[in-house]
């Protein structure tokens, strides 16, 4: 998988580690020249030291060199130093016989240097030409090259290496944190999607933004658009669907009802129509399910939408559906209901209120009990539904709120109830809490809301209760 903080690294350290290379090699060069031109301004010295001790005498060139004055022009504690006088005619005046012949300067009294060999030995060499009365004169003077070798290859090239190794590590780290706070806008990107609600389609913020990601952040924003669109659709779709379905439902259940009592004499007829009552009361109360799910689709929920809400009343409202069901199973339904107003959607919060009390009585076996209260603590308003059933297994906590997951396969329904729960829960920005009952039997789902605010902060005034 190619990584774009590779790509950069590749094509941001690999030139500039030849570029230190040969600025490396550069700055030794420079560094050597200055000290091959002192070791040759020395040996050149030597040279001109020569010059006093030539003369011409009868006709000819003579060398006056005594062997004390000699040997201190040979004096050197580490290199073998090497001389030779030649008249005009390249005769050796004075010096070491086998001296290599070296080519005549260009120029009059400028020492030139240039490299040789002499006894198999490399040599540095500094020829002049000069007059001596009227007649020509070259002197040469070399030595061999262990001092030039030495400092070439001793502390100060070590010192080089380490200076510029130390440069290119320098080079290296600024790279790495220059491309590290360069691909942050990238990292902050990942984060804010990463960060996101499953449900979060929102687009994702122009500013702060790099000037390289804004086409990326309007084609994100553009797919996002067009998800959006299609869940528009799809829920308008399932909204309509549902609600189209209801009426011929009910159409359908009030005949059956009819055709129940017409035909209570006769069994099958009764028990026939009674299997149908109860697959049309399960596809009502689907169709209802699916209606609830799609106004609770966190996605397509307006905040504009909380006013004040009296949650006791709303669920006095519900209190005889709930009896009837509960009583049918010979469940005890209690009420604990203190007067509470929270900040919601009132049609929301009944498909929540019916959803919890309904699973609880679903869940709870026949004889068993179940209770329902509201009230406010710590600055928020609880809604509590407890009943002493199965509960709900560890393992299984988080699963219980996704669609169509159901606990147990012989209980009716659709497994739609909880999640649409969660999703309401999500548009109130309330907290939704599970835990076992009292002493250990059952589970108490819990949501805390917000209270309400004066109207004036909440928004227009609309009724409540």
């Amino acid at each position: 998988m190619r990584s774009i903080r590779l790509s950069l690294l590749k094509w941001l350290l690999l030139p500039l580690l030849l570029l230190n290379l040969i600025g490396a090699a550069g700055t030794y060069l420079l560094a050597w020249r200055p000290t091959q031109i002192a070791f040759d301004q020395s040996l050149a010295d030597v040279a001109w030291a020569l010059l006093p001790y030539v003369t011409q005498r009868d006709g000819g060139i003579v060398v006056d060199l005594s062997r004390q004055a000699e040997q201190v022009l040979r004096l050197d504690h580490v290199d073998a130093v090497y001389f030779v006088v030649r008249n005009h005619k390249g005769e050796i005046v004075a010096g070491d016989a086998d001296f290599p012949e070296m080519p005549e300067p260009k120029a009059m009294n400028e020492p030139e240097a240039r490299d040789g060999r002499m006894r198999g030995v490399a040599i540095r060499v500094i020829t002049l030409s000069t007059l001596v009365g009227s007649e020509p004169v070259t002197i040469c003077v070399a030595e061999t090259l262990w001092k030039r070798i030495s400092v070439r290859s001793g502390s100060n090239f070590a010192g080089l290496l380490v200076h510029e190794l130390l440069l290119t590590l320098l080079s290296v780290a600024i790279v790495w944190i220059a491309v590290t706070r360069g691909l942050a806008p990238l990292r902050a990107m990942q984060s804010n999607l990463h960060g996101r609600a499953d449900d979060d389609l929102a687009n994702l913020p122009d500013d702060p933004m790099a000037l390289e990601l804004k086409p990326v952040a309007a084609a994100f924003n553009g797919l996002l658009e067009r998800v959006r669109r299609a869940a528009r659709s799809q829920q308008d779709f399932l909204a309509n669907a549902a609600h189209q379905l209801r009426t011929p439902l009910a159409g359908l259940k009030t005949q059956l009802e009819w055709m129940d009592r017409r035909h209570a004499s006769d069994p099958d007829s009764a028990r026939s129509v009674a299997m149908m009552l109860a697959s049309t009361e399960r596809m009502i109360r689907q169709t209802n399910q699916l209606l609830a799910l799609a106004r609770a689709e966190p996605s397509q929920f307006q905040k504009t939408r909380l006013y004040p809400v009296q949650l006791d009343k709303l669920v006095q409202d519900s209190i005889q559906h709930f009896v009837e069901e509960a009583d049918k199973k010979q469940i005890d339904l209690g009420f604990e209901l203190a007067p509470l107003t929270i900040a919601g959607d009132r049609f929301l919060l009944r498909d929540l209120i019916d959803n919890l009390v309904d699973n609880a009585i679903r869940y709870t076996q026949p004889g068993g009990r179940v209770t329902v209260s509201c009230h406010e603590a710590d600055g928020r308003g609880l809604l509590q539904v407890e009943d002493d059933g199965p509960g709900i297994p560890a393992n299984e906590l988080d699963l219980i709120f996704s669609r169509f997951y159901r606990l147990n396969n012989d209980v009716a329904g659709s497994g739609l109830g909880l999640a649409i729960v969660r999703d309401i829960v999500t548009d109130h920005d309330a907290e939704l809490k599970v835990w076992p009952g009292g002493g250990g039997r059952g589970t108490v789902f819990s949501v805390s809301f917000a209270l309400a605010q004066e109207e004036q902060e909440v928004g227009n005034v609309h009724p409540v209760g």
